[in-house]
């Protein structure tokens, strides 16, 4: 007997949050990837510490655009999704903390924090809301 990873259908809301989130992270792409040597100077942050992570979110934006497109989506995906988000807000927070970027850089990854621990509870909320979803992480 083949076994199947088990899916879900992702419910109206966690599609919302999906899109809004690849709808973002298109953007900090585009303004990484554009713009690494200005906002070198303007926010304290190294190009190259720029524009890696912004072709990683070109191919984050894919799967969030995958994921709130596709009729079936993997169950596992959307805890891998929220753990990255609040991965990606704490090291967020590791480099404002490290120094060495300007009061904008501060700025600019706190707002990036914020910003990626709010989609994270957002798609636990939606996940967990959606039929299914969540069940292995549900009381019993």
């Amino acid at each position: 007997a083949t076994r199947t990873m088990p899916t879900l259908e992702p419910a109206p809301f966690l599609r919302r949050v999906l899109k809004a989130d690849a709808l973002l992270c298109l953007a900090a792409a585009v303004l990484h990837l554009g713009f690494a040597a200005r906002l070198d100077s303007l926010l304290g942050l190294p190009a190259p510490l720029l524009v890696g992570p912004g072709v990683f979110l070109l191919a984050y934006v894919a799967l969030l655009a995958a994921m709130a497109t596709s009729r079936a989506v993997w169950s596992w995906l959307f805890p891998l999704i929220v753990g990255g988000n609040v991965g990606w807000g704490l090291g967020c927070i590791g480099l404002s903390a490290a120094g060495g970027v300007t009061a904008l850089g501060h700025a600019y990854l706190w707002l990036n924090a914020l910003a990626v621990f709010v989609f994270a509870a957002l798609q636990w909320r939606g996940w967990r809301a959606t039929p299914a979803g969540g069940s292995a992480w549900r009381a019993a």
